[in-house]
């Protein structure tokens, strides 16, 4: 049996949760992709998963505006099961590939710091595009059974069911949701304190750049299980609930009781869009050559790099010599001179 909920908190609460998020994801990652392929130039090794991680977060944000009319019109789908199928893959495809990219640029910051003189940390963009390609390839491959699901009708579209003897597809579902955070929260958390330790082990931490830097990546772990933890909390709850309702209640009184339950879940899982929106802030801060970009195209005063810094030292540094001796010059010049008289030896 599969449970058919009224969602009646749902109607009031997601769609301009779902709206918002659409509007800020579209005009940032959107913002990020036009300074990737037009301004951000030569590319490196990182910059194609900071490209694909964008990717990922823009096709995401293109099927919330369906979601959003789902639920203004009370949890009704107009737009026929084909379309519902094509949108619920792409948002499961888009939010573990979000996740993957993002365990994949964790990895590179780690390999760089800890390891920086390890070969892959000099990957050519070609190479890493054929990286980018294969995780794709995996995120599908993981996904794809999304167009297998079974739905109650031609109106109910979701991919999270709830059922008393759930389908293989159902179970892989489930299992692929929460197996696509546990493992890139895993690696994130190992990099992220594999990366403090390195740091203050050589006694880095408490420069004023390396202390900001390490401020990011801590904010960056923290916004990820922000946005991803709550949801798979929630469906693990659900998964334990419904098997032990199974045993205990009859299959009518199943449903209701896990009805508040798959409230809270489907509101903690559209907060996991959130972090689509908050990716283009990690792109700002985490270059400065992207945050000069930025405020380039947006007219904005341009921030001072640690390149243009060191030159402007070394130049106040030159121009201080040059003044020094300009005033010594002068005395110099008054030293009364010795004459030698060269004499010879007979």
């Amino acid at each position: 049996m599969q449970c058919h909920f009224n969602g009646t908190l749902l109607i009031s609460v997601l769609p301009p949760l779902l709206v918002t998020e659409f509007l800020l994801g579209i005009l940032g990652n959107g913002f990020a992709l036009w300074i990737f392929c037009f301004h951000l130039r030569p590319w490196k090794s990182s910059t194609v998963l900071l490209f694909n991680l964008a990717m990922a977060d823009f096709l995401l944000n293109m099927a919330l505006p369906f979601r959003a009319s789902y639920y203004i019109s009370k949890i009704e789908w107009m737009f026929g099961g084909t379309l519902c199928n094509i949108c619920l893959f792409m948002l499961a495809v888009n939010r573990s590939g979000s996740t993957i990219f993002l365990m994949a640029i964790a990895v590179d910051r780690y390999m760089r710091v800890v390891h920086p003189h390890h070969p892959i940390n000099s990957l050519s963009v070609s190479k890493a595009m054929c990286g980018a390609l294969a995780l794709w390839l995996l995120t599908i491959s993981m996904t794809a059974h999304v167009f297998t699901l079974q739905h109650i009708n031609t109106t109910y579209c979701e991919s999270f069911m709830i059922e008393t003897e759930p389908k293989h597809n159902q179970i892989w579902h489930k299992f692929e949701f929460i197996f696509s955070f546990i493992v890139p929260l895993l690696v994130i958390l190992y990099c992220t304190i594999s990366i403090i330790r390195h740091l203050r082990g050589r006694q880095l931490a408490q420069h004023a750049k390396i202390k900001k830097a390490l401020c990011f990546i801590t904010v960056v772990a923290v916004l990820f299980i922000i946005c991803f933890l709550p949801s798979n909390i929630m469906q693990l709850l659900i998964l334990i609930k419904t098997n032990q309702l199974a045993k205990t209640l009859p299959v009518s009184q199943v449903c209701p009781a896990l009805e508040n339950l798959t409230t809270v879940f489907y509101i903690t899982i559209s907060l996991t869009y959130l972090n689509s929106t908050l990716d283009p802030v990690v792109y700002y801060f985490s270059s400065s050559t992207i945050k000069n970009i930025c405020r380039k195209v947006l007219h904005l005063p341009q921030t001072k790099t640690d390149e243009s810094t060191e030159k402007k030292t070394r130049e106040t540094g030159s121009q201080s010599l040059i003044v020094f001796f300009s005033h010594l010059l002068p005395h110099i010049n008054k030293i009364p001179s010795c004459n030698y008289k060269k004499t010879t030896t007979t």
